[in-house]
């Protein structure tokens, strides 16, 4: 019986998660780090049957049934291992192995490229170790690389000296060096150069590990490219891959986020500090191979692209090439940097407190590809405007999936119908939302201004304005705003005096109060509220019961994010200090947050 090669059997079980195969005939339950349902193999009532994706296997406590991927369709479908390997391949979008010759030469010639490469590397990486190279050594420190980092990512140098082509030639022939693409010929001097001399090296590794690409830094002004990558060859296809992808999927992430950022030095800085579910798009524009390979692992990707305007440009161009390709259960979000700062630079600078503080920020691609078109657009130019509504017509058309693409067609339409000047939204009160035709640098600043509110404050902000434009309904429930706190004190200084007003008007409807003057006295404040409550979108010509509801669902929402804060937290802790306490309290509050 033919075998396939054990590393085409291991890179299907890397794209594909068990949860992901056996959760399309048995339907699963996340608990903890496994999912859990009832078995395929006996029948049951009380669910026995658990699927671990980090260990990469399932288990039946009723039927004794274990196994990973192949064993399940084998035993659930009657599959022979072949047609197992088969299916598994094609959902994980790979080409089926068809034990050809061809297939079998391809598989000797990966293994010689393999090699070559990884010889290479080793060799650099040894160049750096040895301490033969102080400028170098120098130059990482400058960076702030540890040396658990030039380890940990197997970090090299390739010297102009270096002479490792000779000792390649021991060992392989000149079409096997050639076909690494670490040398090209130089006709004017006759021979093979080393297209990474004077440059730290980074090695690119498949899922499961293998060296099969390099990355190159110069430490040279006069190089013409401070960055270069390899060629692409029959195995390394830029387009498809991730820097760091084979360590960050192994990473438990609550949240199932992984940061994407531009460069290596992004990568190895952000995993110094603890961050290690963090890839690198190997400086291409991003494509789908990419994306599809990321949501493998991670369901909320964060594009974190450096924060200069070549770095947003990069990212608004992710975010239309990304958006067709937008899934009802995965997503993916924007981070802008502050002070045109790369991750690199941001995190050595603030520390990693900073840096996950302004993951808070984050935005959701249809937020973020929203925010950057209305900066383009003057709202008073009915030209700019058709313009601005066009381009959001044209990205949801071409939107794969139809009934996400109604969704965020309906959402983006009812913002452009808020920018029309002509916008009747009446209200019961005088806190009017007074739209205005705001001149083009105005709505810059403005936008400009709502990326520094958090998750919680556009939350409590909605939690406001609710109150302010539906007085008749909260006079009569009183109560429930009564129990918010807001995070700042501004906010529970006017919740107060919106109290007061409500009281006063309850109880003495017969007095005449001056709600202009009440208006004027916090109008900075009712206009912040009104022009950042994302919930503005969705109240309008809402009834009572509707209207509370809403309510009730943004302080839920807003509770959650106390609870993920208290959670963080104590993991902190938890990792500094194995406390049972500590570690109790953990547990009761995750539990907290899963029952909602």
């Amino acid at each position: 019986m033919m075998k396939y090669p054990k590393e085409y059997l291991e890179e299907i079980k890397l794209r594909l998660k068990v949860s992901q195969v056996v959760g399309k005939s048995v339907k699963l339950k996340k608990r903890g780090k496994e999912f859990i349902g009832l078995s395929p193999f006996s029948n049951e009532k009380t669910p026995s049957f658990t699927v671990n994706d980090e260990k990469g296997f399932y288990h039946c406590f009723s039927s004794a049934e274990h196994g990973n991927i192949f064993d399940f369709l084998m035993k659930t479908k009657n599959y022979k291992f072949g047609e197992a390997v088969r299916a598994l391949a094609a959902d994980a979008g790979m080409q089926p192995y068809r034990f050809t010759k061809q297939d079998e030469e391809k598989e000797s010639r990966w293994k010689i490229y393999n090699s070559i490469l990884e010889k290479y590397s080793n060799f650099c990486h040894e160049e750096i170790v040895s301490g033969k190279y102080p400028e170098v050594v120098e130059y990482l420190d400058k960076r702030k690389i540890t040396k658990k980092e030039i380890i940990f990512f197997k970090i090299g140098y390739a010297s102009t000296k270096n002479n490792f082509y000779e000792q390649l030639k021991k060992e392989f022939n000149e079409k096997q060096i050639n076909s690494s693409g670490i040398y090209y010929y130089d006709e004017n001097k006759k021979k093979y150069i080393d297209r990474f001399r004077s440059r730290v090296i980074f090695p690119v590794k498949t899922l499961n590990g293998f060296v099969f690409a390099l990355g190159g830094r110069t430490l040279l002004k006069e190089n013409f490219a401070k960055y270069i990558n390899s060629p692409e060859t029959e195995f390394y296809k830029k387009g498809n891959n991730l820097y760091n992808i084979d360590s960050a999927k192994k990473i438990s992430n609550e949240n199932d986020e992984v940061f994407l950022v531009e460069g290596y030095m992004d990568v190895v800085n952000l995993h110094k500090f603890g961050i290690k579910n963090v890839v690198a798009n190997l400086g291409t524009a991003m494509t789908e191979r990419q994306i599809v390979l990321i949501w493998s692992f991670f369901k909320n990707p964060i594009i974190c692209f450096d924060g200069d305007s070549s770095g947003q440009k990069a990212a608004i161009r992710a975010a239309e090439r990304l958006f067709p390709l937008m899934k009802p259960d995965f997503n993916v979000y924007f981070l802008t940097l502050p002070n045109n700062l790369d991750p690199d630079a941001y995190i050595n600078q603030n520390g990693k407190e900073s840096f996950l503080q302004l993951v808070n920020n984050k935005i959701e691609i249809q937020n973020f590809i929203w925010n950057s078109y209305y900066e383009d657009t003057d709202i008073s130019n009915p030209h700019s405007l058709s313009i601005f509504e066009k381009k959001i017509k044209s990205l949801c058309n071409d939107l794969k999936d139809k009934t996400l693409a109604k969704y965020f067609l309906n959402n983006f339409m009812k913002k452009i119908d808020e920018l029309t000047p002509n916008l009747k939204f009446k209200k019961n009160n005088f806190f009017k939302f007074k739209q205005k035709n705001l001149p083009l640098q105005q709505t810059k600043e403005l936008y400009k201004k709502r990326k520094k509110f958090s998750e919680k404050e556009f939350k409590e902000f909605s939690i406001l304005f609710l109150v302010m434009n539906y007085l008749d309904i909260f006079r009569k429930n009183i109560e429930l705003i009564s129990e918010v706190t807001f995070c700042k004190k501004l906010l529970n200084e006017f919740k107060k005096k919106l109290i007061d007003y409500l009281l006063l008007e309850k109880f003495f409807a017969r007095k005449k109060l001056n709600l202009e003057d009440f208006e004027e006295k916090y109008k900075d404040i009712i206009n912040l509220v009104n022009a950042n409550a994302p919930v503005k979108s969705i109240a309008r010509n809402k009834n009572e019961e509707e209207i509370i509801i809403i309510f009730s669902e943004i302080i839920r929402e807003i509770k959650k994010i106390d609870l993920r804060s208290k959670i963080d937290s104590l993991e902190e802790k938890v990792s500094l200090n194995l406390d049972e306490s500590l570690y109790s309290e953990l547990l009761s509050l995750r539990n907290q947050l899963k029952s909602g």
